[in-house]
């Protein structure tokens, strides 16, 4: 028999049970589906993060205290107080690192704030006068703070949008004071709304002189971040071993595994984020395949009662001179046909819905998602589907193939 032609009787065979084929073919639909939205959407958070810490410069250099954390039970390990003025003011010296550009000091929290009889939770950001230009994030209204402002640990604070609504409404607040733990502080700016950057909300912060969130609003002497900046990509590597070499020298540290800090650069994080959300990526399509393996049951299944009620056409071809190989041939593609139109409305299905879900997420939770269509996924998902019919339809194709003319043509 002609491969035209044993395609031909698959189709005829496929239509003439529709309901069941429509049925038989949904768990193969569900699963691609399932799979090409998770590489989806997970390629489209990829580069969301990945946009987002490019932000940052490529040569930005993150110094952060605490030792590096390995596994979800050292996270609590970053949060010390390891790092301190006085290994700024080392940094700081050219003689130690020599490439460091600019260097900016940052401590975080929460804390609320108040205005009248509004209140608000922001996340506090202490730093310098750097912010701006290391964040590329200027404020549309107002102005920044100073360097005169962080000696001076000036009860001055520039305000997200977020921060801005929630606190004076349509009012302008520039030159207005919020209450914060007991300190009068005086809006100086506020920021452009820009949502996400890098691992903030620019729209929910509270940025001021670090010096004023350590000594009013923290009661802390050390610093959260050190975010440093090297003065060419080409001395990134040399930065990172001054900055090491420095801070082992000043916490008296001789065994590297011992250190109470580490250093992150833009490169390595970016490296990181593409590992853990290919992992993730990667773990939820198995999870998800576990619907394409029940479909595949599910075909077998409906197959083999096929087969049952077509014994006397079995037979019927058989005494026409249909051979073994023809019956198999013809419902194992019966099986692979009905998994292969599974596996294309599946891609179709899963990339409307990837697109939905996009402009979703764009519209209503104002991330800058783009959608991408994952065709490595859809090819290896209508491969699958294939295989999966094949698979699965031989054990049937064979029962069929074996029945006995004779004994066929007296089924009832």
């Amino acid at each position: 028999m002609k491969f035209k032609t044993t395609v031909e009787t698959a189709v005829i065979g496929l239509k003439s049970h529709k309901s069941r084929s429509a049925l038989t073919i949904l768990g193969i639909v569900i699963g691609i589906a399932a799979i090409m939205i998770i590489v989806s959407l997970g390629k489209g958070a990829q580069s969301l993060i990945l946009g987002q810490l490019q932000g940052l410069g490529s040569k930005t250099i993150a110094v952060i205290p605490g030792r590096e954390p390995r596994g979800p039970t050292d996270v609590l390990s970053t949060f010390t107080d390891s790092i301190k003025e006085r290994d700024l003011e080392l940094l700081l010296q050219g003689a130690n690192a020599p490439h460091i550009s600019r260097i900016m000091p940052i401590v975080f929290g929460t804390e609320a704030a108040a205005f009248e009889s509004e209140t608000y939770r922001p996340t506090v950001i202490g730093a310098t006068e750097l912010f701006s230009e290391i964040y590329d994030t200027y404020p549309a209204d107002g102005r920044m703070f100073t360097d005169d402002d962080v000696r001076a640990s000036a009860d001055v604070v520039v305000i997200g949008t977020k921060v801005k609504e929630e606190l004076f409404g349509e009012e302008n607040p520039i030159g207005e004071r919020i209450r914060m733990k007991g300190r009068s502080l005086r809006v100086i700016g506020v920021l452009p709304s820009k949502g996400q950057l890098a691992f903030f909300n620019l729209d929910e912060l509270a940025i001021m002189p670090y010096t004023t969130a350590q000594r009013y609003i923290f009661g802390i002497k050390y610093f959260n971040r050190l975010v440093i900046e090297a003065d060419s990509e080409e001395y990134i590597a040399a930065t990172v071993e001054d900055i090491e070499r420095t801070l082992r020298n000043a916490h008296n540290i001789t065994d590297p595994s011992k250190d109470d800090f580490f250093v992150e650069t833009a490169e390595g994080i970016m490296a990181t984020v593409s590992t853990i959300t290919d992992v993730l990526t990667l773990f939820l399509v198995a999870v998800a395949a576990i619907s394409l393996l029940v479909g595949g049951v599910g075909i077998m299944n409906i197959m083999l009662v096929s087969v049952t009620e077509r014994t006397r056409e079995i037979g019927l071809r058989k005494s026409v001179g249909a051979t073994n190989k023809n019956i198999l041939l013809q419902f194992l593609s019966e099986a692979v046909l009905l998994t292969s139109i599974g596996g294309l409305i599946g891609i179709i299905l899963g990339a409307l819905v990837s697109f939905g879900l996009t402009l979703a997420l764009g519209r209503f939770a104002g991330f800058s998602w783009a959608f991408q269509f994952p065709l490595s996924a859809a090819l290896i998902g209508f491969l699958v589907s294939a295989a999966i019919g094949l698979i699965f339809g031989l054990y049937p194709a064979r029962q069929a193939s074996k029945k006995d003319p004779i004994e066929a043509l007296r089924y009832e």
